[in-house]
C-alpha cells in the first residue's frame, strides 16, 4: 500500500486552524512565509512518498540487526537517512547561527508528519537528534554548541536520549549511572541504560548521546541528577570523529513494533562525557528535550493513524462484499456499508482533529519565543503547555484506535500480516508509552497545567471553545448548529470537571488522581472538537460563497456533526468518569483482585 501526503489537508491546518499565519508576521522567521511553507510541504511529501514509504514494509520484516557488538540499520535505511540529511531536513527549525534554516516549530511538525507516516521507525532518528538539539542549544556552553550543532543539525551526528534504567522507568530518582570528574574537566560515565531509540547504528558518522547521571556526593532521588554529553566517537581538534568512546550497544530489543527502529541497551565503561548545564540540575535540563519529544511523539499518533486511514480506506474501495445501502451493485465494496463510512469518517475526524492541536501547539511554541510582546509570549507559553500533554496522550491514544478500525475495515485480511493493515496498529501501540506514559502525561495535565495561572489556561481555552460554540449554534447553515450545541455541551462538562479536580487536588489527591486519565480525554475530546467545529464554520462560508471544492468542504461539515455525535455526545459520560472518585479502587485488595 503506498502512502500519499495529505499535503491539502496539513496547509489547512496549519493556515486556518493552527493560526501559523501569526507567524509570517512576526520578527522572529523573516524567511518564512506561505509560499515557503508549501514549497516545503510539498517537498517533505515528495520525500516521504518516495524514499520513506517504500522502505517501510521491508524495515519492519527485517529489522535492525545486531551482530559481533555492533548495531546495523534495516536494509535501505542508512542511504535513505543520508537523503534525509543531504535535503536539509534535519535543520527547518534550528538555530541559521549553526546551520539551521531558523523556520517555525509548527511547519517542522508538519514536515514529520509525513516522515513518521511514510516510516515511522525511520522518523524516531530525526526525532531524538531535535530533541537532543534543543537540549544543547538552551544549555549547552558555547564550546559544545559550536562543536556539536553544527554536525546535529547537519544531520552528519544523530542525537539519543539516556534516561531508562533497569530499576528505573518514568521515576527517575532511582537512577544509579555515575559520573566520576576525570581531573581535566571532563567526567567518566558508568552505568547501564535501557530503550534507548536508535542508540546505535550505522547510518551516521557519529551519535552524540545525552545522559543522565550522578556525580559523587550528589543529593538523593531527582535533586541528584546531571546531564552530559557522551559522544560514540570522541571529536578530533578538526571536530571529526576520532577514538572510540568507552561506550557500547550491549544489545538491542524484539519488539512489538517499529521493528526497522534499534532500542538499545548501552553501555557506559567509563565513557568521557562532558557536564551539560549546571551540576544536579539535569533532569530540568532534560525537560527540553523531553517536551519536544512529547510534542512530536503526539505528531507520531497522528501520522500512523493518518497511514491506517488510507489504507483501510484503499481497502474499502476496493473490497467487494454483499449489498449495501449505498449502492445497488452486489457485490457492491465495502466502502457503500453506512458501518464502514461511519468507521472511516470517524477515523479522519479523529485525525483532522489531533492533527490541529498538535500544529496548534507547534504555533504556540514559536508564538512563546517570537510573539513580539511579552504578555502575547506569556499567553502563548500557557496555552502551549496546557496543549503539550493533551496532544501527546490525545494523539497517541487516537493513533492506536484509529489503527485498531483500520485492521477492523479490513476484516479478516487485516489480521494478517500480508496486507500491512497490522505493521500500523503494531507500530502504533508504543506511542502512548513511550515519551511519558499517557497517565503520566494525564497526571501533568491535571496536578501541573489545570493550575497554571490561577486556573486562567484552562479558563481561557473553554472560553475560546465557548465563542466558536456560539458561531456554530448562530450560523445561518442550519446543519451547523448540531455540532455546535455538542461542543457547548462538552464545554460546560469540562468546566465542571475542572472546577470538581482543583477542589480536589490538595486534600483529596487520590480523588483527583483517578479522575485524571478520564479528564484528558475530556479535554482532548473538547480542544479536538473545537478544531472540527472551526473547520466547519470555514467550510460553510466557502459553500455558501460558492468556492473551492464543494465536496471538501461538505465532508469538513460532516466531519464535525459525525465527531460531534460520536465523540462529544460523550462528554458527560467522561465527567462522570472525572467525578468518580477513589473510593472504590481504595477497597479492592491484591487477593480480592484474584492474586
Amino acid at each position: 500500500m503506498t502512502y500519499t501526503a495529505p499535503v491539502r489537508d496539513l496547509a489547512f491546518a496549519l493556515t486556518e486552524l493552527a493560526g501559523v499565519g501569526r507567524l509570517v508576521s512576526s520578527r522572529a522567521f523573516p524567511d518564512f512565509d506561505l509560499d515557503v511553507m508549501q514549497a516545503v510541504l510539498e517537498g517533505a511529501g515528495d520525500l516521504a512518498q518516495g524514499v520513506l514509504a517504500p522502505i517501510n514494509r521491508a524495515g519492519d520484516k527485517a529489522g535492525a540487526r545486531f551482530e559481533n557488538g555492533k548495531v546495523y540499520a534495516a536494509p535501505g535505511f542508512a542511504d535513505a537517512y543520508r537523503q534525509f540529511a543531504q535535503g536539509g531536513w534535519n535543520g527547518l527549525a534550528a538555530d541559521p547561527e549553526h546551520g539551521g534554516q531558523g523556520l517555525p516549530k509548527a511547519l517542522e511538525l508538519a514536515v514529520f508528519e509525513m516522515i513518521h507516516a511514510a516510516n515511522m521507525a525511520f522518523g524516531l532518528c530525526p526525532l531524538l537528534t531535535q530533541g537532543a538539539i534543543e537540549a544543547l542549544s538552551e544549555h549547552g556552553t558555547d564550546e559544545q554548541k559550536a562543536l556539536y550543532l553544527p554536525k546535529m543539525i547537519s544531520g552528519e551526528w544523530t542525537g539519543t536520549m539516556n534516561l531508562t534504567e533497569p530499576q528505573s522507568g518514568s521515576d527517575l530518582s532511582l537512577v544509579r549511572a555515575t559520573a566520576e570528574p576525570d581531573g581535566e574537566g571532563a567526567y567518566r560515565i558508568t552505568g547501564q541504560k535501557i530503550y534507548i531509540t536508535w542508540g546505535d547504528h550505522d547510518a551516521a558518522e557519529n551519535i552524540v548521546h545525552l545522559v543522565l547521571a550522578r556525580l559523587p556526593g550528589a543529593p538523593e532521588g531527582v535533586k541528584g541528577i546531571s546531564l552530559f554529553l557522551a559522544p560514540k566517537y570522541l571529536p578530533q581538534a578538526d571536530g571529526r570523529p576520532g577514538e572510540a568512546n568507552s561506550l557500547r550497544a550491549g544489545g538491542i530489543e524484539h519488539k512489538l513494533g517499529i521493528h526497522a527502529s534499534p532500542t538499545c541497551t548501552m553501555l557506559f565503561e567509563g565513557a568521557k562525557g562532558w557536564l551539560v548545564g549546571q551540576e544536579n540540575q539535569g533532569l530540568a535540563h532534560m525537560f527540553v528535550m523531553m517536551n519536544a519529544a512529547r510534542l512530536s511523539v503526539g505528531v507520531q499518533g497522528v501520522a500512523i493513524a493518518e497511514r491506517a486511514y488510507q489504507q483501510a480506506l484503499a481497502y474499502a474501495l476496493e473490497r467487494r462484499q454483499g449489498r449495501a445501502v449505498f449502492a445497488t451493485d452486489a457485490p457492491s465494496i465495502i466502502f457503500d456499508h453506512p458501518d464502514i463510512r461511519r468507521m472511516l469518517m470517524i477515523m479522519k475526524s479523529r485525525i483532522e482533529a489531533a492533527r490541529a492541536i498538535c500544529l496548534a501547539t507547534g504555533v504556540y511554541a514559536d508564538l512563546a519565543h517570537g510573539a513580539e510582546s511579552a504578555q502575547a509570549r506569556e499567553a502563548a507559553r500557557l496555552r502551549q503547555e496546557l496543549l503539550v500533554p493533551i496532544a501527546k496522550a490525545w494523539s497517541t491514544d487516537m493513533g492506536v484506535e484509529v489503527a485498531s478500525m483500520g485492521v477492523q475495515i479490513h476484516g479478516g485480511m487485516g489480521f494478517v500480516e500480508e496486507t500491512g493493515a497490522a505493521q500500523h496498529y503494531r507500530d502504533a501501540r508504543i506511542t502512548p508509552i513511550y515519551e511519558g506514559t499517557n497517565g503520566i502525561q494525564a497526571i501533568d495535565l491535571m496536578g501541573r497545567k489545570l493550575g497554571m495561572a490561577g486556573g486562567e489556561a484552562v479558563r481561557s481555552l473553554i472560553a475560546d471553545v465557548r465563542l466558536t460554540a456560539i458561531a456554530l449554534q448562530s450560523h445561518a447553515d442550519e446543519w451547523l448548529h448540531g455540532p455546535g450545541a455538542r461542543l457547548a455541551q462538552a464545554a460546560d462538562a469540562a468546566e465542571r470537571a475542572s472546577s470538581w479536580l482543583i477542589a480536589r487536588k490538595g486534600h483529596a489527591q487520590p480523588d483527583a488522581l483517578t479522575g485524571a486519565a478520564p479528564y484528558l480525554k475530556l479535554m482532548g475530546d473538547l480542544t479536538g472538537g473545537w478544531m472540527l467545529c472551526r473547520a466547519a464554520v470555514i467550510a460553510a462560508d466557502h459553500l455558501a460563497a460558492g468556492e473551492g471544492d464543494q465536496d471538501y468542504w461538505r465532508t469538513k461539515i460532516g466531519l464535525a456533526r459525525v465527531f460531534g455525535e460520536q465523540v462529544l455526545a460523550t462528554a458527560s459520560a467522561q465527567e462522570a468518569a472525572v467525578s468518580m472518585g477513589a473510593l472504590d479502587l481504595a477497597n479492592i485488595t491484591a487477593a480480592s483482585m484474584g492474586a
